[in-house]
């Protein structure tokens, strides 16, 4: 067989093939398109029969909740019915009741008009007795009213008087034993323990070479902590013991303090000594805010301002005659509070006037007037009430107009009467280191003054930069010869002048 009949063999071949091949793909893809088409028709009769059962669904809910409507609907009507009914029957009887209240009215209105007409009738026949009266007697009602009295007056002036005179008798007797039962109880129930204060403090140390070290290198440190503190360290021949001495309680703390953080340190130099003192400073502020705190929650005041607790607790370091001041103020508040009790008058307000009594002493070295009036001002300023201040201002007066000032001004005698509670020799010693430092101050050019040595002396610190050392020796005798002339003092006064000049720089 030639190739060439071969190769149309072949061709015919795949012309057949390609015929039959097109032809059972043509089959198959109609066999498919008749599938889908029948799935089709299928879900669309799902579809349809589905669709039905939803409407006969919804007809069946709506048709139920037309029947429900109309029930409650129904219910409704019945309801309404009832209620008109018992609003017609309530009408009625609001009729009713107000037809028998106009009978009564009317019946009560006719009660009046006999009573009116029967009081008219009386009046009419007391004013025809008087006028027949007032014709027999020939007197006015004013006229018989005056001649009766003085009559009586007359008869009975002299039983009266016998009896005034016996009341007031017995009456004072019993007044008399009352206030004493009174007085004894209130004293018995706050019966203290008083000791009389002092101007010096003893600070413990825990060896004899710490006397040297606080003394110092030619005095340095001594001279720094009396210059800061205002007070005088006695360092003598007593074992282990350092006295420090001045007339303020407050000065002499902060000294204390600050001795007894330098001896625990134990590094003891200028610098030190400045940094512990600034320390005690503040402990002391916070230990008056503390104490003040406390008195007056004791007294049971509440709800006042912190400043008004630190000037409390400023009393803790004030005496009156040796005599601690917020002790004193303390006591008279108990015993202002239980006579209030006895004789019935408020104990909490008695107890609040009598505490705040003395207030004024806080600050009346610090401030001009007398602590009276230092007293009724700082009180006003914090709100308090007006008879609390007028405790304050008036207790030492011969006559005080409010009773409860009275009262206080009782209590206060009894607490500053008690045995030991003051001494007068004290409060003039104080008095005359005071009056030292105050006549030293009113130099221009002083920057603190500080009395020592019971009085004996006293170390004026300078300005440097307001006062030069020509200055200073002029100033000197100024202030000796104005203590000389102005203050009584026995033996004579030192006046030491102090002028440092600090330079500070740094090294960076």
């Amino acid at each position: 067989m030639s190739p060439f009949i071969s190769i149309l063999i072949a061709l015919v071949g795949i012309a057949i093939g390609i015929a039959a091949g097109y032809f059972l793909r043509k089959q198959i893809a109609k066999a498919r398109a008749n599938t889908v088409e029948i799935e089709a028709e299928k879900k669309l009769a799902e579809a349809k029969h589905k669709e039905q059962q939803l409407l006969l669904e919804a007809k069946e809910k709506a048709l139920k909740l037309i029947e429900e409507a109309k029930l409650e609907e129904k219910k409704q009507k019945e309801e309404l019915e009832r209620s008109k009914a018992r609003l017609e029957q309530r009408e009625e009887l609001v009729n009713k009741q107000l037809l028998e209240f106009e009978d009564r009215k009317n019946k009560l209105q006719q009660k009046v008009d006999e009573i009116t007409q029967i009081k008219d009738k009386i009046d009419a026949k007391h004013t025809e007795a008087m006028n027949k009266l007032q014709e027999i007697s020939r007197y006015t009602p004013d006229q018989a009213k005056e001649v009766l009295f003085k009559k009586i007056e007359e008869e009975s002036q002299k039983d009266l008087m016998d009896r005034i005179l016996k009341f007031d008798n017995a009456n004072r007797q019993q007044l008399e034993e009352k206030a004493q039962d009174i007085m004894v109880c209130c004293m018995q129930r706050t019966a203290a323990n008083h000791a009389a204060e002092t101007t010096s403090s003893a600070v413990q140390i825990p060896s004899e070479d710490m006397k040297g070290r606080i003394i110092g290198k030619e005095g340095r440190n001594i001279k720094t902590i009396e210059k800061m503190t205002g007070c005088e360290l006695i360092i003598d021949e007593t074992p282990d013991l350092i006295l420090v001495s001045s007339f303020s309680p407050i000065r002499r703390r902060v000294c204390v303090l600050a001795l007894e953080k330098l001896i625990k340190d134990g590094r003891i130099q200028p610098a030190k000594i400045e940094e512990y003192i600034e320390e005690a400073k503040k402990e002391l502020a916070i230990d008056i805010q503390k104490t003040g705190e406390e008195a007056l929650h004791k007294m049971g005041v509440i709800g006042v301002d912190p400043k008004l607790a630190s000037i409390v607790g400023r009393l803790k370091y004030r005496t009156s005659y040796g005599q601690n001041v917020l002790n004193h103020c303390l006591e008279v508040g108990y015993l202002a509070g239980l006579m209030a009790e006895e004789v019935g008058m408020n104990p909490a307000h008695a107890r609040k006037a009598g505490f705040f009594h003395d207030i004024g002493k806080a600050v009346d070295h610090e401030t001009q007037g007398t602590h009276t009036e230092i007293g009724y001002t700082i009180l006003k300023k914090f709100n308090m009430d007006e008879d609390t201040c007028q405790v304050a201002l008036t207790h030492h007066d011969t006559n005080p107009p409010l009773l409860i000032t009275k009262l206080c001004m009782a209590a206060d005698a009894i607490s500053a009467s008690r045995v030991g509670a003051r001494r007068d020799s004290f409060e003039q010693y104080v008095s005359r280191l005071e009056d030292l430092e105050k006549t030293a101050k009113d130099f221009p050019g002083v920057d603190k003054v500080y009395a020592i040595q019971a009085g004996r002396e006293i170390r004026v610190f300078v300005n440097p930069n307001e006062t030069d050392d020509y200055q200073s020796y002029n100033l000197a005798k100024d202030i000796a010869r104005r203590i000389e002339a102005e203050l009584q003092y026995p033996g004579e006064i030192k006046v030491n002048v102090i002028r440092e000049k600090r330079v500070i720089e740094y090294a960076r």
